[in-house]
């Protein structure tokens, strides 16, 4: 059974994030779309609403569920018996920054990391700018799907 592990904030979950899940459900048995938390942290959403934003995304499959954890992916993913790490890149700035990673979680581990490409139309996304677009009263409609419009 392939095990995998789509880690990251999802604060929120953005039509990027889905592009990925949705292109990696043929590859995998299994999806854990693991919601990582830290308390030194401040999201704009709490991490219920993000839960239940993925969970009404995917409620209708049974290959994914959502988890949280804290601490390194590397040991969750042990934990979870997932052999794979499920990153998406949208650019060369994040291909660099995930390759250093990935081997570390290799080694540290034994985990393999597969990254996904995102599909162009959704590149330019990132919770982060979503986020910054939501403050200020911009329309971020095009940006995430409806369960976050919501």
């Amino acid at each position: 059974m392939k095990k995998a592990v789509f880690p990251g904030s999802f604060d929120p979950i953005t039509l990027g994030h889905i592009d990925i899940i949705e292109r990696a459900l043929p590859l995998f048995d299994e999806i854990i779309i693991a919601i990582g938390t830290n308390a030194a942290k401040q999201y704009m959403f709490p991490l219920e609403k993000r839960i239940e934003f993925i969970e009404s995304l995917f409620k209708d499959n049974q290959k994914i569920e959502v988890k949280t954890y804290q601490g390194m992916t590397a040991e969750f993913c042990k934990k979870e018996n997932a052999g794979f790490i499920i990153r998406g890149l949208r650019n060369t700035t994040d291909f660099n920054y995930e390759q250093a990673i990935a081997q570390t979680n290799y080694q540290l581990s034994g985990v393999d990391s597969v990254s996904i490409f995102t599909s162009p139309k959704y590149a330019n996304i990132s919770s982060s700018i979503v986020r910054d677009v939501m403050r200020n009263g911009g329309d971020y409609s095009m940006l995430v799907s409806s369960v976050v419009k919501k």
